[in-house]
C-alpha cells in the first residue's frame, strides 16, 4: 500500500476518524491494529519478520532490564556488608549477563536482516570467487523477497535495545506498546529512524482533536504530495533512460542525469517524510525531522548533518562511537603513535572507525558494491576535506571571502556537484560503468547535442514538463528559503483566511493537475523503499 494510492487515502481517513472518534484510551491501540493491517499489506509473510524482530527484541529488552533491576536490588540490600571487591564481581557477573543477551538480541535482528537482505549478493561473490579460483562447483542461488522497510524497523529496533542495555532508559514492559514503537506506519516505509525516548513520549499519550493540528498535519502531506507527484514521479522516466542506454548518453548527458537524478532523489525522499510527519501531525504525535535543508549546504559533512539525519546519528551513536573506544581500536592507537607518531598515530584509529562507519552505511543501503563503493567515497572525501582544513584556514586569513555571497555561494555549487557525482554509483548500479560514465564527462565533449532540436524531448520530458520541473523546483527553492524564518506553515497560518485558503487550494490543484500518476492513477513506489 503506497503512500500516494487511492487505497492508502482512504485508508488514512478511515484511522483518522476513528482515532478522534474513539474513546482517547483506545487510540494507541488503533494505531498498532492500523500498522499491522499496513504492513500486511504488503505482503501476509512480512508480518513474520516485523513480529520476530518486535517480540525478540522486546523480550530481551525486558530480561536485561530485569538484570539491572536485580543489580540495583542487591546493591541497597545484601550488597552493603560485602566488601568492594565482591561487589565489583556481582556487578561483572551481571554485566555479563547482560551484554550475552544484548549479543543474542543483535545476533537474531541483524542477523535476519543480513539472511534476507544479502544472502543472494553473498551468495553470488562466492560463486564469482569459486570460479576464479578454478573450481568448478557453485552455490545454489536464491534471493529471499526484501520485507518492506526491515532495515529501518531493525534499526529502530536495535537503537531501542543497545539504549536499554546502556541504560538510557527503562524498557517498555507493555509490548504491545513496544510493538507500535516498531511498526507505527508513517514511519515504517522509509523512516525517519526513531529513538524510543523521543517518539514514546507522544506515541502512547492521548490525544484531543484540535483543528489547527490536524490542519498542520495535513497541509504538510499536501506539500509532500507535490514533490513527489509533479517533480520526483516526473522525472523518474528520464533518469532511467539516461542510465539504462550509457553507450548512446555519455559526456554531457552524465551530468544531465546527475542533475536530475539529485532533484528526483531530493523531491522523493523529502517529499515522503514530509507525509510521515505530516500524517503523525495529524494524530498530534512528534516525529523528528530528517532534513534541514540539505542543498545549501556548503561542505559534504555539513550536508550529512542535514541529510537522512536520523540515518546519520544512529550509525555515529552504535557504531562509530562504540568501534572508535572499543579495546582493539585503542590497542591499535597505542601501536600507531609508537610506530607513526603522535600526530599520525591519532588520525589511524579514526579514519578506520569512519571506513567501518561509511562501508556499513553504504551496504545498509543496499546489497551491492555500487553501494559499498558509494559510502566509501564519500568517506574519503570527508576525510580529504578534513586533512585540508588547515590549508582552508590559511587561505581564508589570506583571502577574507568566507562570509560573503558568491563564497558561499560557489560552496553550495561545489558540495552540490560532488554529491552528484557520488551518486551516479547509484544510478548506473554497476561500479566499472559508473568510472567509465565520470569519465567520458571530460572525454566525449559532445555539449552541442543538448542543443539540437528535439534531443532533450528524447528523454520523454515535453516542454511542459520541464516548465513544470523548473515551476516546481522554483517552488521547493523558494519554500527552503523562506523556512530560514521559521514553519513556513506557521507564517501562513497568520495570514487572512482567504489567503491560507488560496494557498492550500492552489498547491492541491497543481499536485491534482500537474502530477504525474501511473496505470490506475497509481503512482511509483518511493526510492528508498528498496532499502
Amino acid at each position: 500500500m503506497l503512500f500516494i494510492s487511492y487505497g492508502f487515502l482512504i485508508f488514512l481517513a478511515v484511522v483518522l476518524t476513528l482515532y478522534y472518534g474513539l474513546p482517547k484510551r483506545f487510540q494507541w491501540p488503533l494505531l498498532l491494529i492500523a500498522s499491522y493491517v499496513f504492513y500486511g499489506a504488503s505482503g501476509i509473510g512480512n508480518l513474520c519478520y516485523i513480529l520476530a524482530t518486535t517480540i525478540s527484541t522486546g523480550l530481551l529488552a525486558c530480561s536485561i532490564q530485569d538484570l539491572s533491576d536485580v543489580q540495583s536490588r542487591w546493591l541497597k540490600e545484601e550488597g552493603k556488608g560485602a566488601s568492594r571487591e565482591e561487589r565489583k564481581a556481582y556487578k561483572h557477573r551481571i554485566k555479563k549477563k547482560r551484554w550475552r543477551r544484548l549479543l543474542l538480541c543483535l545476533a537474531i535482528d541483524i542477523g535476519m536482516l543480513a539472511v534476507v537482505k544479502y544472502t543472494g549478493f553473498a551468495v553470488c561473490n562466492l560463486n564469482g570467487l569459486l570460479k576464479a579460483l578454478g573450481s568448478g562447483r557453485q552455490l545454489p542461488f536464491f534471493e529471499i523477497a526484501l520485507p518492506m522497510g526491515i532495515s529501518f524497523y531493525v534499526f529502530q529496533a536495535v537503537g531501542y535495545a543497545i539504549d536499554v542495555y546502556r541504560g538510557k532508559y527503562r524498557a517498555q514492559e507493555n509490548l504491545f506498546q513496544f510493538a507500535l514503537f516498531v511498526s507505527f506506519f508513517p514511519q515504517l516505509i522509509q523512516g525517519p529512524i526513531s529513538r524510543f525516548d523521543q517518539l514514546s513520549v507522544s506515541l502512547f499519550a492521548p490525544h484531543r482533536f484540535d483543528t489547527r493540528t490536524v490542519s498542520l498535519g495535513l497541509q504538510r502531506v499536501l506539500w509532500g504530495f507535490f514533490k513527489k507527484l509533479v517533480v520526483a514521479d516526473r522525472l523518474i522516466g528520464a533518469v532511467g533512460i539516461l542510465t539504462k542506454d550509457a553507450q548512446t548518453y555519455q559526456g554531457c548527458w552524465v551530468l544531465v542525469g546527475m542533475l536530475l537524478y539529485g532533484v528526483e532523489l531530493y523531491a522523493d525522499f523529502t517529499g515522503g517524510i514530509d507525509i510521515t510527519i505530516g500524517i503523525a501531525q495529524a494524530m498530534g504525535i512528534t516525529v523528528q525531522e530528517n532534513f534541514i535543508r540539505p542543498y545549501f549546504s556548503k561542505s559534504v559533512k555539513e550536508y550529512w548533518n542535514r541529510w537522512h539525519i536520523s540515518m546519520g546519528s544512529w550509525f555515529t551513536d552504535y557504531i562509530f562511537y562504540p568501534v572508535s573506544v572499543c579495546k582493539p581500536m585503542l590497542d591499535l592507537s597505542s601501536f600507531s603513535r609508537k610506530h607513526l607518531g603522535e600526530r599520525a598515530g591519532r588520525r589511524v584509529p579514526v579514519y578506520v572507525s569512519c571506513l567501518l562507519v561509511w562501508a556499513a552505511t553504504g551496504i545498509w543501503h543496499g546489497a551491492g558494491w555500487n553501494f559499498l563503493v558509494w559510502g566509501l567515497s564519500n568517506c574519503v572525501v570527508l576525510l580529504i576535506s578534513q586533512e585540508l582544513e588547515p590549508l582552508y584556514r590559511r587561505f581564508h586569513k589570506r583571502f577574507p571571502v568566507a562570509g560573503t555571497f558568491g563564497w558561499r555561494l560557489v560552496g553550495v555549487a561545489r558540495t552540490f556537484f560532488i554529491l552528484c557525482c557520488l551518486r551516479t554509483f547509484d544510478c548506473y548500479r554497476d561500479v566499472p560503468l559508473t568510472f567509465r560514465m565520470l569519465g567520458s564527462v571530460v572525454t566525449s565533449w559532445n555539449w552541442g547535442e543538448l542543443f539540437s532540436p528535439g534531443r532533450l524531448l528524447e528523454l520523454g520530458l515535453t516542454p511542459a514538463d520541464y516548465g513544470v520541473v523548473l515551476l516546481g523546483i522554483l517552488l521547493m527553492l523558494g519554500v527552503s528559503l523562506w523556512q530560514r524564518k521559521g514553519s513556513v506553515r506557521g507564517q501562513i497560518a497568520k495570514k487572512t483566511y482567504g489567503i491560507r485558503l488560496a494557498v492550500w487550494l492552489l498547491l492541491f490543484l497543481m499536485v491534482l493537475v500537474w502530477g504525474s500518476y501511473g496505470i490506475g492513477y497509481e503512482a511509483s513506489q518511493f526510492i528508498y523503499n528498496q532499502f
